[in-house]
């Protein structure tokens, strides 16, 4: 009976003990498979760490260094109609004060009254949107820039240019300007040669169709702003039914930039008739009754009608006599010429910047602006020729002829030309 009873009791102590044994073990697997994956998530975590912290170690110089090198945005204002200095710095949201601050800093050097529609001003800004210093042009050559740190600085700048020449040559089928623009030619070029031949030829007239323009001229170009600044013309030939008229460059003895044909005769008559372009005239010369006092006087010169500021040039080579107010002509300009001439030019506006008493002046240069000062109904220029201090008709002049070359000076001419022709030919078939 007792080892009936045996039997089961020794199958259930070892099936007890192996369950255990088996529960345990599974139990210790588990255990440490758990502890495995928390190790291993913290091996995770750590390298995760580890990651992080290199690419901060990265990342942080980067940062410093963008907010240390400064970086500098520019902007473009063009100067529109209406436009003042102190305008475009009031739509920048400078302050009053600091408005100040800056014209006077600018206005010792220049005279901001001259910016004009169309120039353009530069602003630039730090990564802060700070304005740190604004740039604009004194002239074509001059940049001025307004360095805005703690103090307001002022710096005025050279700019660097490349000197050109070009030659070209065309045949005329439409007209000498549109022509001219289609074979790349610039209009201040074009203008100078109508200019240069208005003595000799009538443009509406004497142009006809297969008309061949031979043209060479001087150029800047301005490298920091890749501008262009157009200048003399070297040699200039028009042939029209097989006759040429050509007129090469040459500095005279007495200083002036002229233009001789191969004789060594000047291209210009000594005086200009109209000396102003697009006028009419409004008054001739002689006795009429004047518009303002009533009474019948001697109009001694011819009045042509034309808008405020349209440029006024020189008759002829001289020297200002005269600049200045001068009673009822207004702002008045008087230039001595060769051969006992002087011409004066009555009611300007104003005049051109560099015209003073003593300067010398070439024929066709601009001196000052149509205007309306003193004794005047409306704009226009009163222009007087007087020869031996006496008036003459300027319509009525029989124009004595310009200035001819004559022994060394012809001489000098005729070995500068040699060259001037021979550069030009070799620029257009090189």
């Amino acid at each position: 009976m007792f080892t009936i009873i045996r039997y089961p009791i020794l199958i259930t102590l070892i099936s007890s003990g192996y369950y255990l044994f088996i529960s345990e073990y599974f139990n210790m697997l588990d255990k440490s498979f758990l502890e495995k994956e928390i190790l291993k998530k913290k091996i995770i975590e750590n390298k995760e760490e580890i990651i992080q912290e290199k690419k901060a170690d990265i990342t942080t110089p980067i940062i410093n260094k963008n907010i240390d090198k400064t970086q500098y945005t520019e902007k473009k204002i063009e100067i529109l109609q209406g436009d003042t200095f102190v305008s475009i710095l009031k739509n920048l949201n400078f302050k009053q004060e600091k408005i100040y601050e800056i014209i006077s800093k600018i206005e010792n050097s220049y005279d901001l009254k001259k910016i004009k529609p169309g120039e353009i001003i530069s602003v630039f800004k730090n990564n802060f949107g700070e304005i740190i210093k604004i740039e604009l042009f004194k002239n074509s050559e001059t940049i001025i820039s307004v360095n805005l740190d703690k103090e307001i600085n002022l710096n005025i700048r050279e700019l660097t240019k490349d000197s050109f020449i070009e030659s070209k040559e065309y045949t005329i089928a439409e007209s000498l300007f549109s022509d001219g623009i289609k074979n790349g030619l610039p209009p201040d070029i074009l203008i100078k040669i109508i200019s240069l031949f208005s003595f000799d030829l009538d443009f509406q007239r004497d142009i006809k169709v297969d008309t061949v323009v031979s043209i060479s001229y001087e150029f800047d170009e301005i490298i920091e702003t890749g501008r262009l600044q157009y200048n003399d013309i070297k040699y200039a030939s028009i042939i029209i039914d097989g006759k040429q008229l050509e007129y090469f460059k040459f500095i005279t003895d007495d200083g002036y930039v002229d233009y001789f044909n191969r004789e060594g005769k000047n291209v210009k008559k000594s005086i200009l008739k109209t000396p102003l372009d697009g006028a009419r005239i409004s008054s001739n010369f002689g006795m009429r009754k004047h518009p303002i006092s009533g009474f019948n006087k001697m109009h001694k010169g011819v009045d042509f009608a034309a808008p405020i500021g349209t440029p006024i040039y020189a008759g002829g080579n001289g020297i200002v006599e005269y600049i200045g107010r001068n009673g009822g002509y207004g702002k008045y300009i008087r230039i001595r010429h060769n051969n006992g001439y002087k011409t004066a030019y009555a009611h300007l506006s104003n005049y051109k910047k560099g015209i003073s008493k003593g300067v010398r002046v070439n024929q066709g240069e601009v001196i000052g602006y149509v205007g309306s000062t003193g004794n005047s109904t409306g704009p226009h220029l009163h222009y007087e020729i007087i020869y031996q201090n006496k008036h003459i008709n300027p319509l009525k002049l029989k124009l004595p002829s310009g200035k001819v070359l004559e022994g060394k000076e012809l001489e000098k001419f005729k070995e500068e030309y040699k060259i001037i022709y021979a550069d030009h030919l070799s620029m257009l078939y090189e």
